[in-house]
């Protein structure tokens, strides 16, 4: 692991810092990949319970980095790139981000991702990419579920940057804060305690009901509300509220590490 990215374990919060401030966490190839890797372990990662997103810097991301792009092959750029811009569908962990910056182009994509975001007045977001003669291919969809598409296309086609106030009343950010870092780690760690059998059903359950019509999304809530409503986590949770004491959720013990995973 280079020193791309900063990782920092918080007990059981994962905190992932984008790590080139002198290039505005401009998106190298190496650090996408190592993005991908860091994400995916933690996901299989019994020790991790959510995993905290920000950047090192003024700047949070700047997008693309441009100085690298013309010498670097197409193709596998695409390849690393679209593992990184679902992470959000993928990832059965929260993911919180922590933004007091600019986050641009991919930049932006990459918050899209974040199950909840927390910012400060400094934040600014947009889909820069038209202004290079670019559309925003492989961030669209996650931007897209976070905005909707009217949205989405007209960010896209102006490319215009807006403020924290906006991004709020768009719900793309759900705080907006005089120290970003503080709530959102705050909130990771609340998360972090939470049952993970439950956090994996529903945050599976919102993806693979995602675009299905109502039949088939009541279905679907209802078959993996079945299986929690079955598992050792939900009755642990009944027995604490009654007994009212904290949980201790059996699900910790049942993730398995997946050898094959890459580790950080």
């Amino acid at each position: 692991m280079s020193d791309l990215l900063q990782i920092e374990s918080r007990g059981r919060v994962l905190r992932v810092a984008l790590n080139r401030p002198e290039k505005r966490n401009a998106l190298n190839a190496e650090m996408c990949r190592e993005l991908v890797d860091v994400m995916n372990h933690a996901n299989h990662d019994p020790h991790v319970g959510a995993i905290l997103l920000t950047g090192n810097g003024p700047v949070f991301s700047a997008g693309m980095d441009l100085q690298e792009v013309a010498h670097v092959d197409s193709h596998a750029l695409s390849n690393v790139h679209e593992q990184l811009f679902t992470l959000g569908s993928r990832l059965g962990k929260p993911l919180v981000g922590a933004i007091d910056g600019p986050a641009l182009g991919g930049g932006m994509g990459l918050v899209a991702n974040c199950h909840i975001l927390i910012v400060s007045d400094a934040a600014r977001f947009g889909l820069t990419e038209i202004r290079l003669g670019l559309w925003p291919f492989l961030v669209f969809q996650a931007v897209l579920t976070a905005l909707g598409e009217r949205r989405a296309v007209e960010l896209a086609l102006t490319g215009r940057v807006f403020g924290a106030a906006e991004a709020k009343a768009l719900s793309l950010v759900q705080e907006i804060v005089p120290d970003a870092a503080a709530r959102a780690m705050e909130i990771a760690q609340g998360l972090a305690n939470s049952s993970p059998a439950a956090i994996r059903s529903g945050l599976g359950f919102v993806e693979e009901a995602r675009g299905k019509n109502a039949a088939v999304a009541t279905q679907i809530a209802r078959r993996v509300r079945e299986e929690l409503m079955a598992s050792p986590d939900f009755q642990e949770g009944i027995r604490a509220f009654l007994e009212k004491r904290k949980p201790n959720w059996p699900s910790l013990g049942l993730i398995k590490h997946n050898p094959g995973d890459p580790t950080p």
